[in-house]
Formats: structure tokens, sequence, C-alpha cells
């Protein structure tokens, strides 16, 4: 009787690429918190102008929306194609809904 030797190396290719996957997790999860202790001692310290500081805080925050979207809403993984044009469409309507009202504001 011949074994079948091919579940298990599925099983472990299965196991291998979970085990890659939840390394990207933490990694990513472990950079998000270190993006958010930055933002916060940026902000307790005090030690930039508001002017510098705030810029700063936008890209941390959006280098932490893409650590979102790609990791752990999984949108790296093949097949997601519709809600990440979906999610890119809503990001780009709500920049160009506060660009046109900052521009009423203070034009």
């Amino acid at each position: 009787m011949s074994e079948n030797t091919n579940t298990e190396n599925v099983d472990l290719f299965q196991k291998q690429r979970n085990k890659n996957e939840m390394k990207k997790q933490l990694v990513s999860f472990a950079g998000m918190i270190g993006f958010t202790l930055v933002s916060f001692g940026l902000v307790a310290s005090d030690v930039l102008d508001k002017m510098i500081a705030i810029p700063i805080l936008f890209v941390l925050a959006t280098i932490q929306v893409a650590f979102q979207f790609y990791y752990f809403m999984h949108l790296k993984d093949k097949g997601h194609e519709m809600p990440m044009t979906l999610m890119y469409g809503g990001v780009w309507a709500a920049f160009l809904v506060l660009a046109g009202l900052g521009l009423i504001s203070w034009w």
C-alpha cells in the first residue's frame, strides 16, 4: 500500500506559510506600537514646533494606515482587488472633501 505523502507536503507547506504570515503580523504590530510611542513622545515632549510636529504625525499615521490595510486586513493577498479599489476610493474622496473644505475655509 502506498502512502499519500502529497497531503503531508501540503500540510507542511501550509504550516510554514502560516508561520511566516504570523511573523509578518507580529513585526507589523511591533512597528505600529513603535510609531505610536514615537507619536506620543513627540507630542508629550514639546521638543519640536507644532509646524514641524504635525506633518511628522501625519506621516506616521499614514504609515500606520498602510500597515493596517496591507497586513491586518490582508489586502496584500491575491483576490482583494475590489476591496482595495473601494478603500483607496474612500481615502481619495475623504482627501478631496478635506481639501475642498480647507480651500473654502481659508480662501
